[in-house]
């Protein structure tokens, strides 16, 4: 089993951008972006990651898995400094503890995505690896 540095940052970046982005609202009116579960966030991250591995899916679910907990842990991070500074101490505590709760769950779907994405790699490099008739 091999980390790969580069798929772990792609697939953390990708899991810091969806996570920042679906608690945004839109300005001057009382819209919100749609959120997206921790779920989906960590399959999207993890697959981000996993398609960037070329060695296997055991390799893909490990890095999806590190790339979408490490994301989580900067968007807890995010949400916990900016719920103490509006709502107050209790309620970041609060949400601290949902945070890790959420952390540890969102590395299963990370996995997951890691999998299937280092799965859809190596189709796609069977896939042009043929030669023409």
């Amino acid at each position: 089993m091999e980390l790969n540095v580069r798929a772990i940052a792609y697939g953390f970046v990708a899991t810091l951008v969806i996570g920042l982005l679906s608690g945004f609202t839109i300005p001057f009116t009382s819209v919100t972006l749609p959120t997206v579960g921790y779920i989906l966030t960590g399959i999207i991250g993890g697959f981000v990651a996993g398609y960037m591995v070329m060695t296997g899916t055991t390799d893909g679910a490990l890095n999806g898995l590190v790339a979408t907990t490490l994301g989580g842990i900067f968007v807890a991070i995010g949400l916990v400094v900016f719920n103490i500074l509006f709502t107050g101490l209790f309620f970041g505590l609060t949400t601290f503890a949902a945070a890790i709760v959420i952390i540890v769950l969102a590395g299963i779907p990370g996995a997951l995505g890691g999998a299937v994405g280092s799965m859809m790699k190596e189709r796609s490099v069977e896939r042009t690896g043929r030669p023409a008739a």
